[in-house]
């Protein structure tokens, strides 16, 4: 029997407690019903398409309903739906999996731990990179900095890397040895605290307070760094171009593992494999998980490094893992992923074409009265709403703003995310021009329906 949508909302309210969400908010108002997906489209129960401009959760990367992930799926499911790591026990897929993560990833990764998720990645980082030292005789060397409004997982060790502190407030986070520095973001602190740079000097500036951590905390007890690349959560925080490779020289000065999270950035979405790449740096350790499968089955891992991999191998066991580490399907959906991405040329396409033309089409939108910042980076992108351009004056981000551009875009047929004031937007990498196109006309629809609300209420002038 086919249930509608008041009913399927209203067993919603009654039974499923959704992530990141005020759940009795949303029992009042019902949860949007999703039931089917094609390309960068998806479907509600009510019939309507809309336009996945965040790749479901940056994840959908070969876009909806291909054929040959399900298709992996189903066969190996049909041979071996599951068995375990563990017990010194492996399987075919998660065997061509590790050798196929080791040929699309930079020359010093040639071993992968598999995990379920980003999260558990992140979690297993901590453990890596502390007992990675520990075999090197310095076990007091387990202090991991991260960044502020950095996201890496919602685990207890990842959001304690994390830097949201919405989420240290619920828990008891961070745990022991984990301390954060502000992040590189130029719009907000950059322009604002230190107008006497330009962007690459503040570039410089911003990885200054790694070092400045590094000190405060003694070189001798600090083990990793770990941030991500463009920072997704955070509101597609791109950084100057000079910031990463001064984090990676303050790391190798000061002998501290480098760690890139690449959930978001990996597998595509900068126009590189992975987003380390792209902003030329060369980490000991990556974290990936979402593109890794285009998100159909859920999969994760950490990228080791030789220098990581030879010492702890060297060591005996590292006592730590998941049930589901290398499980047979989430592998064999991956490879057939993985061979997507590499066949029809996405990456390419991304770096070369589709990336581009976002760029060009997108920082375009500087010229809406409602836009003070619009940048990308491959097909990530992030624009800021302010309430005055001359001069730059921010709305109060009690009034909401980015919350009420968010509903005018559900309620014309495009999935862009509030952070804030900060709206932004990861398509699927198989989003061709003409679809980017589309999705630029339902992005200045929606501002400029914004623009139209905020006025009537008072909010600008």
């Amino acid at each position: 029997m086919k249930l509608t949508t008041q009913e399927l909302q209203a067993l919603d309210s009654a039974h499923y407690i959704h992530p990141f969400t005020d759940t009795a908010a949303l029992a009042k108002k019902g949860a949007r019903i999703i039931v089917k997906g094609e390309g960068v489209y998806i479907w509600d129960s009510d019939g309507h398409k809309i336009f996945d401009a965040m790749s479901g959760l940056w994840c959908v990367n070969v876009g909806y309903g291909r054929k040959e992930l399900a298709d992996a799926a189903y066969a190996q499911m049909m041979q071996l739906p599951f068995y375990n790591s563990f017990f010194q026990t492996s399987t075919e897929p998660s065997i061509h999996l590790a050798k196929l993560l080791a040929d699309v990833s930079p020359s010093q990764f040639n071993r992968v731990f598999f995990s379920g998720s980003g999260s558990e990645g992140n979690d297993t980082i901590v453990r890596l990179a502390r007992h990675y030292w520990s075999c090197l005789g310095q076990p007091q060397k387990k202090t991991i900095i991260g960044r502020w409004n950095g996201y890496h997982g919602s685990t207890m060790a990842g959001a304690s890397l994390g830097g949201m502190e919405g989420m240290h407030q619920q828990g008891g986070l961070p745990i022991p040895d984990i301390a954060h520095i502000q992040q590189p973001y130029w719009f907000e602190i950059g322009r604002t605290q230190f107008p006497e740079l330009c962007k690459d000097e503040f570039g410089l500036k911003a990885a200054s307070w790694l070092e400045e951590a590094i000190l405060d905390i003694g070189a001798d007890r600090v083990a990793a760094f770990i941030g991500e690349p463009v920072q997704g959560a955070g509101g597609v925080i791109i950084p100057p171009t000079t910031y990463w490779p001064e984090i990676q020289r303050i790391c190798r000065k000061y002998d501290v593992l480098l760690v890139t999270d690449e959930v978001i950035c990996g597998f595509g979405r900068t126009g590189h494999w992975w987003g380390c790449e792209t902003f030329g740096i060369e980490p000991d350790l990556m974290t990936f998980a979402k593109g890794v499968s285009s998100g159909y089955v859920p999969l994760g891992g950490v990228m080791v490094s030789d220098r990581v991999a030879d010492v702890v191998i060297a060591h005996g066991d590292f006592n730590h893992g998941y049930t589901y580490s290398g499980h047979p399907v989430a592998a064999a959906v991956a490879i057939a992923n993985i061979n997507i991405l590499r066949d029809e040329k996405i990456v390419e396409q991304v770096a070369h074409v589709t990336g581009p033309y976002l760029k060009k089409k997108f920082e375009a939108l500087i010229d809406h009265p409602l836009v003070g910042d619009a940048e990308t980076c491959g097909l990530m992108a992030g624009l800021v709403l302010v309430k005055s351009k001359s001069p730059l004056t921010m709305f109060n981000a009690a009034l909401g703003v980015g919350m009420v551009c968010r509903g005018h875009c559900f309620g014309n047929g495009l999935i862009m995310r509030a952070v804030g004031d900060r709206m932004i937007i990861a398509p699927p990498l198989v989003t061709t021009c003409a679809q980017i196109d589309e999705m630029m006309l339902l992005i200045i629809k929606c501002l400029d329906l914004t623009l139209t609300e905020v006025k009537s209420r008072g909010w600008v002038d």
